[in-house]
């Protein structure tokens, strides 16, 4: 864990004590996107991928990738789940960095900007013509990936719809700040109020998805978008990491009826099941984050069969 500062590294923890105990996530400071007629064309080839499969961020990407059928357009590169005083590392094939044979991601961020100041986080959208980072938010480059390339690969499912983006916007808002995020605000609290504040509307908020699926398939209706992937990201980590490792411990995911058959019903679209790398996402959890678990002791459980049979099929109709 740490962070660059006028192009040198630190390795630092989050500063929760100016927040009164509380984690407040740093913005992603690369922000362009992929369009003809800018400085970053929709070409294939062109674009490289940096992702970790234990982070919830960038499974979104690893996912989008799949789902708009871009393996043979935009390759990949994972980095080694550990992530500790150097950050994000490269390690031996098949978890190198290909381009560059970088040893740290944080690398990469100087490459684009030799004065960077900020964290180094993944995903990582590389530009290899003009070696530089397209973007760094992975909520643009789901974005990205729905539509930009379309005409390369003749793949028009779209995830972010017309008729449905106020309500995808909406339902993203707040399960970004109380679910997606509220699990680090959870795990990450250094004080008994910031850690129950966060827990107490991490579990609202879980309940309030809870009674959206009793009623439709998705959370935006009967139509499968990005507001679902970028639950599912959270939810795939929650019984396995989150529920013991960030102290959310109040319910599991499997205590939920229609919230665990949605998560089945998701991981088993195709193409995701290999996004989904259980042994890197416990490891990198359980052994990078030291000021929670400073024995590094990864536990073997618990054992979670996410190839059962589910129900959602008789509320609505899918996407694919």
């Amino acid at each position: 864990m740490g962070l660059l500062v006028d192009g040198q590294w630190h390795d630092k923890w989050y500063d929760t004590k100016k927040h009164g105990g509380r984690f407040v996530r740093s913005e992603s400071q690369f922000r362009n996107t992929v369009a003809q007629g800018t400085e970053f064309e929709p070409e294939s080839g062109r674009y490289h991928l940096y992702v970790s499969y234990a982070c919830p961020w960038a499974h979104r990407a690893l996912i989008f990738r799949i789902l708009k059928g871009l393996e043979s357009h935009i390759d990949v590169s994972v980095v080694h789940p550990l992530m500790l005083e150097n950050g994000w590392e490269f390690s031996d094939a098949p978890l190198n960095e290909p381009l560059y044979d970088a040893d740290f991601l944080y690398q990469l961020y100087l490459k684009a900007d030799p004065e960077y100041t900020g964290r180094v986080t993944v995903p990582v959208l590389w530009d290899k013509k003009n070696q530089t980072i397209v973007n760094n938010e992975s909520a643009e480059i789901i974005r990205i990936f729905n539509s930009a390339f379309n005409e390369l690969t003749g793949n028009t499912s779209d995830f972010f719809p017309a008729g449905k983006q106020k309500q995808i916007e909406e339902v993203n808002e707040w399960v970004y700040n109380d679910i997606n995020n509220g699990v680090y605000r959870s795990g990450f609290a250094t004080t008994q109020q910031a850690y129950e504040e966060a827990y107490e509307s991490l579990f609202a908020a879980l309940d309030k998805v809870e009674n959206i699926l009793s009623q439709s398939r998705y959370l935006a209706g009967d139509v499968l978008t990005e507001a679902d992937w970028r639950l599912f990201t959270t939810l795939v980590r929650f019984d396995a990491v989150y529920f013991g490792h960030f102290k959310t411990n109040k319910k599991r995911i499997v205590d939920y009826p229609n919230m665990w058959n949605y998560l089945l019903e998701l991981y088993q679209h195709p193409g995701v099941e290999e996004t989904v790398v259980m042994d890197h996402i416990k490891t990198h959890y359980y052994a990078s984050h030291k000021t929670i678990n400073p024995t590094q002791i990864v536990p073997k459980g618990p054992e979670i069969d996410f190839h059962q049979a589910h129900n959602r099929g008789s509320k609505g109709s899918s996407q694919s």
